[in-house]
């Protein structure tokens, strides 16, 4: 449902330095909105232009942080195609991630719907081929007033979208990430393992103070014995020793990441051995290679790690393994490589 005749203004691009996009926000023309009461099912939503939403002050998600959120991506192919990547396993993790929050959610046919929507209706805010991607950000919000705490009368789907380049200011090149021993990301019994929003401010305390010891990122360790790797602020990740390939089991503490399960695939289909299990830090320290994976780094390498106070480098370069799965996975995405396994939606 577009608005008005420059909702799709096809063959246009809208006016930005597509060279120099980063990652922040530049929102695009159009957001999808959706509403619905406690205990019905959503109805029919609306495409509206980019704008500021009203809230009561009361509301759930303001003052129990009542919310899930997710991230996909559209992507340009050379001929001018739009497509979108597994839109139906974000649209499955937020009906988890809400189902933990006791909240309704979105079919996975009306989640798919909406942010075929914002891609077709921002068509001119997704970058021209190889400079970046149109990032779709949908969130579900406890939207109506309570004062105790309780789940709330009224719930908003909202997605918006913005064009992104490379998550890190580093680009493309090595992360540096440092271990954290203080702070932990997720408790199990916790959300740890959905898209819940509150997971997120609490790691900014020690993501502000890696990054200006002139870190990239913090990696987390379990909470109960502060010696298993569990996940990036951001991301997932991989551990590379010879011929296997190595990640943390999503226990409920790590988010299951849509890019993670799909890279895993890809490795396993080029015969690497994957295991998905507890991994020591010592053991990562001991690799050959590492990467991490997200909807929003993609498949970026590690360069380096620090652990207590000692720096552990790692190969990185052309021949390395994150490499040969980030161009697969970026060729199905982009349509450079057939998809054949049907991961990829065209608008």
């Amino acid at each position: 449902m577009l608005l008005d005749d420059d909702a799709s203004s096809d063959d246009e691009y809208a006016d930005l330095d597509w060279d120099n996009l980063g990652f922040s926000i530049k929102p695009a023309d159009y957001m999808y909105t959706m509403k619905c009461s406690k205990h019905e099912n959503f109805k029919q939503g609306q495409l509206s232009r980019y704008a500021n939403i009203e809230l009561s002050p009361s509301a759930a998600v303001l003052n129990y942080g009542q919310g899930v959120y997710e991230g996909t991506k559209a992507y340009r192919t050379e001929d001018g195609r739009i497509l979108l990547f597994r839109p139906d396993l974000n649209a499955s993790r937020m009906k988890i991630g809400a189902e933990r929050m006791c909240m309704p959610s979105p079919s996975v046919d009306q989640f798919v719907d909406a942010v075929k929507q914002i891609a077709l209706a921002n068509k001119r805010w997704v970058p021209p081929p190889g400079k970046g991607t149109l990032y779709i950000r949908p969130l579900l919000i406890g939207s109506g007033p309570v004062l105790g705490l309780g789940p709330a009368p009224e719930y908003t789907f909202l997605a918006y979208a913005s064009p992104v380049g490379n998550y890190f200011k580093e680009g493309s090149a090595p992360l540096n990430l440092y271990i954290e021993e203080e702070f932990v990301r997720a408790a199990p019994g916790g959300a740890g393992g959905v898209k819940a929003m509150s997971n997120y401010a609490p790691v900014l305390k020690a993501l502000i103070r890696a990054k200006s010891r002139g870190f990239s990122d913090v990696l987390y360790l379990d909470s109960v014995n502060r010696k298993n790797v569990e996940e990036v602020s951001s991301c997932n990740i991989f551990v590379v020793k010879g011929n296997v390939i190595s990640t943390p089991a999503t226990n409920g503490t790590i988010l299951e990441g849509i890019t993670r399960r799909s890279v895993i695939e890809i490795a396993r289909d080029y015969g690497y051995q994957v295991e998905e299990r507890v991994i020591p830090v010592d053991e990562l320290i001991n690799a050959d290679q590492v990467f991490c994976t997200g909807t929003a780094v993609v498949v970026a390498p590690v360069g380096s790690i620090t652990y207590q106070n000692k720096r552990v480098e790692f190969k990185t370069g052309s021949r390395s393994v994150y490499q040969e799965l980030y161009s697969t996975l970026v060729g199905i995405q982009t349509g450079v490589i057939e998809d054949k396994k049907g991961w990829t939606v065209e608008v």
